[in-house]
């Protein structure tokens, strides 16, 4: 199935909400460090309800070390920002894919952006709006690249 990368993410809701995504979707969750809160914090536990079992959850202590292990395993990636021309809805994704968000409050880093323009995909919105929830997001690419397949291994 398809791998959602959180960068750095720093609201536990928000990972609490996309953990319980990743659990119904089969979807793996990759958390970037820094977090911005402690992996049981009750916020993040409490938004994930009681779906945590479901969830595989991979660790990586950097952005660099996670990069290199996506370069590594010669994945797909999609860097999911709002500093992109390409809509995410003209991706082309397939299973074991990296979706990969940054944090909430500053995206991903332009440097990353910048090294992989062709990689980069964003979801059109209106242009006062900063921009939109990250678990709204992550839902909208994850069920994007899900529908792309016909929904695998879900009912």
């Amino acid at each position: 199935m398809f791998k959602i990368a959180l960068v750095e993410p720093e609201i536990a809701p928000n990972t609490g909400n996309i953990a319980r995504l990743c659990a119904a979707t089969r979807c793996e969750l990759h958390l970037i460090h820094p977090l911005g809160f402690i992996l049981n914090d009750r916020n993040l536990k409490r938004a994930g309800l009681d779906y945590w079992s479901l969830v595989t959850i991979v660790e990586h202590n950097s952005l660099e070390q996670f990069m290199d292990q996506v370069y590594t395993e010669q994945a797909g990636f999609h860097l999911v920002t709002t500093k992109s021309r390409h809509n995410y809805n003209a991706g082309t994704y397939q299973p074991g894919d990296y979706l990969i968000f940054g944090p909430e409050t500053r995206g991903l880093p332009s440097e990353l952006i910048a090294k992989h323009p062709e990689h980069c995909l964003r979801i059109p919105m209106r242009q006062e709006a900063r921009s939109l929830n990250l678990a709204n997001s992550v839902a909208i690419i994850a069920y994007t690249a899900l529908a792309q397949h016909n929904f695998p291994e879900l009912v």
